[in-house]
Parts: structure tokens; C-alpha cells; sequence
């Protein structure tokens, strides 16, 4: 059945809340028991295991071994880095903000491609650039905002800034290779990281009760899992740049939600660096640049 647009853009705003939630079911989660580690490597072994249902087949379609062992244990260590990193800044600051720093990373790929001389710095880009960098510092030095914490701000900032770089690496690995097969490669390999990192620190839990394997769940099936389906349907519609707009919405969904479920406020200033950031990554993407559009990434790491 062909896919309307208005379905299409519906899927899409679908998924972004999804990623959006993702911050709030974690400390979730951590209030009910479930170490940050254990409630990742739960996320990403169940996530696997309904995107190979959902996406088919478990067979690799003639994929080399090798190339194979590096989408799992490559790109599911890098998955792994980028989750760990961005989650993390949840001890220091609150959900929303962690969200919106994070949402810089198309700046940082766009900075990324000019460095390697593959894009040009054109007049629209730089605006962006200089959105994102107001919108950060709008963010960091607003009214309201200090329980910002220096350590909290730098895992953000820094999960962002390895998820552009993480891009690229991944948009290789995955071609000629179904999307949804290939983000459950990766979701087995981040699983296999955080279960070997949480056995090494004894942070694997299974009595977590109701309260915490629900939102584990829902971490998986809705954040994940479905989620992604849903992106992909969507992107297929509406492509790179509209997919991108629409998705803004997330970071505003995870304040609403944190604000709502978690009674974490963000205040004007915050809110309003948060649509600066927002405005540049709109920018970047109807400047064309090919690096953040091409690789508009078919598995979104969301913090």
C-alpha cells in the first residue's frame, strides 16, 4: 500500500517522540533501580531481536564476514559510546537540555565535512552554524538554567560531537544492506558491549520490579524498535530534508514530557536556545549539504 504523505509526515513526527521519550523512560528507569548500563544492554538485546522479526530476515544476504563483524562489533561499540556518553549527562542535567545540546550534531557534521574539504562553507551554513553555537551558549548562560552542570554539558556536547563522526562510518558500513537489518547488527553489538561492560562492574539487574522493566520496555519496543520502523517508512515518503523538519519536534517533545512526568522545567532562555538550535538544523538541511542529508541517519542514536 502506497504511503500518503500526511501519513508519511505522521510516522515521522511518531518516531521523533518516540527518541524524544527516551531520556525520561531512562531516569525512569534509574529511579526504579535499573543502572544506566543495564537498562541499555536490556534496550538493545530486546531492540534486536524485533528489528530482525520486523525487518524479515536474520539471513545476511551475502555479506561478507568481515564487513559483517564490523557493522556488529564497530558500529555497535560506536552505537554503544554514543548512548553511554549522552545518557550519562542525566546525572548532571535534565532531560530536555541533554536533548537539545544533542541535537546540534548536524552542525558538527557539517563542520566535519568542510574540514575534509567535502562541503563548502556556504553564507547559509555558516548562519546555521552560528544558531547552533548562540542557541548553546543561549542554553548554558540562560535564567533558570543553573543546575547546569560543566560535566553534564561536555558529555552532551561530546556525544553529539562523536554521533557526527559516527555518521559517516555507519552510512558506509550499512550499504547494500537492508536498514532494518542493519540496525539490529548494531543493536546486537551495543547489547553485547553493555552486557560485557555491565558484567565487568556488576551493574546487570535483573529485580528491577514493574517499574523498571516498563519503561525498559518501552525503551526498546516504542523508543527503538518501532520507532525506527516508523522513520524509515516516513524518510522513504517525504525524504532527507522534510524528514529532518519534522523532526525537530523531539526535543520540545522530550521538555513537554520531562516537564510532565519528571516535573523538570526549562526555562525561556533554554527553551528558546533550544529553537535556535532547532532553526540551524532546518537551515542545514535546506542548504543541501549532502554529508547531513545522505546520511540522515537511517537509526537515529538519540541521547
Amino acid at each position: 500500500m502506497t504511503l500518503g504523505r500526511g501519513r508519511a509526515t505522521a510516522l515521522i513526527a511518531f518516531s521523533a517522540c518516540c527518541f524524544g521519550s527516551i531520556p525520561v523512560l531512562v531516569t525512569l528507569a534509574s529511579q526504579a533501580g535499573s543502572p544506566l548500563v543495564n537498562t541499555l544492554a536490556w534496550r538493545f538485546a530486546i531492540a534486536a531481536v524485533l528489528l530482525f522479526g520486523l525487518g524479515g530476515s536474520l539471513a545476511r544476504a551475502g555479506v561478507e564476514r568481515k564487513r559483517l563483524a564490523t557493522l556488529v562489533f564497530g558500529a555497535g561499540a560506536g552505537q554503544a559510546l554514543i548512548n553511554g556518553l549522552s545518557l550519562s549527562a542525566l546525572r548532571w542535567i535534565p532531560a530536555a537540555t541533554l536533548t537539545f545540546l544533542f541535537y546540534t550534531y548536524p552542525a558538527w557534521v557539517t563542520v566535519f565535512a568542510v574540514v575534509r574539504r567535502t562541503e563548502r562553507l556556504t553564507p547559509l551554513r555558516v548562519v546555521a552554524l552560528l544558531l547552533s553555537l548562540a542557541g548553546i551558549g543561549l542554553m548554558v548562560g540562560a535564567p533558570g538554567s543553573a543546575e547546569l552542570h560543566p560535566l553534564g554539558l561536555l558529555l552532551a556536547l561530546s556525544s553529539a560531537v562523536a554521533y557526527a563522526a559516527y555518521i559517516p562510518f555507519l552510512g558506509r558500513l550499512q550499504v547494500g544492506i537492508a536498514p532494518a537489518a542493519a540496525a539490529g547488527y548494531t543493536a546486537v553489538g551495543a547489547s553485547v558491549a553493555f552486557f560485557i561492560v555491565g558484567a565487568a562492574t556488576r551493574s546487570l539487574v535483573l529485580d528491577v520490579g514493574a517499574r523498571g522493566w516498563l519503561p525498559i520496555a518501552a525503551i526498546a519496543v516504542f523508543s527503538t524498535a518501532l520507532a525506527f520502523v516508523a522513520f524509515l517508512r516516513g524518510l522513504a515518503v517525504l525524504g532527507p530534508v522534510r524528514t529532518a523538519i519534522v523532526s525537530t519536534i523531539e526535543p520540545f517533545w522530550a521538555g513537554i514530557l520531562a516537564a510532565l512526568v519528571l516535573g523538570q522545567r526549562i526555562g525561556p532562555g533554554a527553551l528558546a536556545g533550544g529553537a535556535l538550535i532547532a532553526t540551524a538544523v532546518i537551515l542545514l538541511q535546506r542548504g543541501g549539504a549532502s554529508e547531513v542529508a545522505d546520511t540522515s541517519p537511517p537509526a537515529p542514536a538519540t541521547p
